[in-house]
């Protein structure tokens, strides 16, 4: 009984030490998800106003369509840019995405759609590694306060392609922040763009420098790419919420463990008194 209870001490102390790492854990995440938050509400409204001044610009000059707002008919190879966390130990966000994302990849390939993946994250590289897939770029190794310069080569690899007619149409996959306990896996049409049309019904327009259809070249990458980073930004959002769930649980779970460790140590040291004070008493009898 006495090994039984050495075993159960050295199992307290273990889990005791998992506990005090996961809650340095859960407020290092809570802490780096504040300021992710900070990073990805900046990030929105540069992103509205650059839609808003390409609709009113593409509203001006109706005689010009851009090719990254034109439908293309019989769709035959899209691409799907995919962004992940670097790291787990954030329950199942990755995994999420990854479930929505395979249904999406599924139908394509059953209708006769090539897909090619630009992935972003080293979870999504892990995952289509042994996934499969016709992978033409990546980045990983953002950090918790990615920039937009480590997305331009990804982004414009894929932008290429479109505009050398190679794919069709760009998808884009990542987490939606909805709050600190809820994140929800999107995917969502990124080019061809779609317009709003109250943009167009007004009847101002802007001084050009060179000339309207440069400024709008301009604008439309600068808007793909804002919006991949705008989601880069919120997916940081996403799994550091998403981490901090996730280690609190195994705090709560870690200390309910203890708990029951320090119950079947209490019943063993028990038994153990127990049976040893029966063995005294046994040996006085029969003195």
């Amino acid at each position: 009984m006495a090994g039984g209870s050495k075993e159960i001490r050295a199992k307290i102390a273990s889990v005791t030490n998992t506990k005090k790492i996961t809650k340095a854990m859960e407020m290092v995440a809570a802490s780096k998800m504040r300021k992710a938050q900070a990073r990805m509400e900046a990030t929105k409204p540069y992103v509205e106003k650059v839609k808003r001044v390409i609709d009113h610009v593409s509203g001006a000059h109706p005689e010009y369509k851009h090719p990254y707002t034109q439908p293309r008919e019989n769709v035959k190879r899209v691409a799907l840019i995919m962004i992940s966390s670097d790291r787990g130990l954030c329950g199942g966000l990755n995994s999420n995405l990854f479930r929505k994302a395979l249904p999406v990849l599924k139908n394509w390939q059953e209708t006769g759609v090539e897909v090619e993946l630009a992935l972003v994250g080293g979870k999504a590289q892990s995952f289509f590694r042994s996934y499969g897939g016709n992978v033409v770029a990546t980045v990983a190794d953002l950090g918790d306060a990615p920039h937009i310069e480590d997305l331009v080569g990804t982004i414009k690899v894929v932008l290429d392609r479109y505009d050398d007619g190679e794919i069709d149409e760009v998808y884009l996959a990542s987490n939606e922040f909805v709050n600190t306990m809820a994140q929800n896996p999107t995917i969502e049409k990124l080019v061809p763009i779609q317009s709003d049309d109250s943009a167009k019904e007004t009847h101002w327009d802007y001084l050009y420098e060179p000339d309207a259809k440069t400024a709008l070249d301009l604008l439309m990458r600068r808007y793909v790419e804002s919006t991949v980073y705008g989601a880069v930004v919120e997916n940081a959002a996403c799994e550091q919420g998403a981490r901090m769930i996730a280690m609190k649980n195994a705090t709560d779970n870690a200390g309910e463990m203890i708990s029951e460790l320090k119950l079947a140590y209490n019943k063993a040291r028990q038994a153990a008194i127990t049976q040893e004070l029966s063995e005294i008493v046994a040996g006085s009898s029969a003195v």
